[in-house]
């Protein structure tokens, strides 16, 4: 009779192990956004490490990059910002349009990354994370 297995053991022990395999995923997905979007050593736009040792550039045009960007990065975000002006720098005739139309893009991607951020579906799951046992 020793051997036998209580019915109500197995599903508890498989309630238990499918709660750790969603509390993983929820840590992962967590862990991605944040590991992938807001790592403060490295350009937002290419992912190069970025020198903080040295001053951020276009402080001389007064314009407020809203990025982390590596000197080249923030050089052509500048760019694109002042082409949408009208004007921009023409000796770089490799920046068409579709070169435009990447960076808008890049930018939006951004704001909908931020958006979901902020959604409450996301901000349930940090809330979620933050206790030490949620299901309990």
């Amino acid at each position: 009779m020793a051997d036998i297995i209580s019915i109500e053991e197995k599903l508890r022990l498989s309630q238990q192990q499918k709660a750790d395999i969603v509390k993983r995923q929820k840590i992962l997905a967590v862990r991605k956004v944040f590991q992938c979007t807001h790592c403060s050593m490295k350009c937002e736009k290419c992912g190069t490490q970025i020198d903080r040792s040295t001053p951020e550039t276009g402080s001389s045009t007064h314009l407020r990059v809203p990025y982390r960007f590596c000197e080249s990065c923030s050089e052509e975000y500048i760019d694109y910002i002042e082409r949408l002006k009208g004007k921009g720098d023409t000796d770089c005739y490799w920046r068409n349009d579709l070169w435009l139309r990447s960076w808008k893009a890049w930018i939006d991607y951004q704001g909908t990354m931020d958006r979901y951020l902020k959604s409450p579906e996301f901000v349930k799951l940090l809330n979620e994370l933050r206790q030490i046992n949620p299901h309990e």
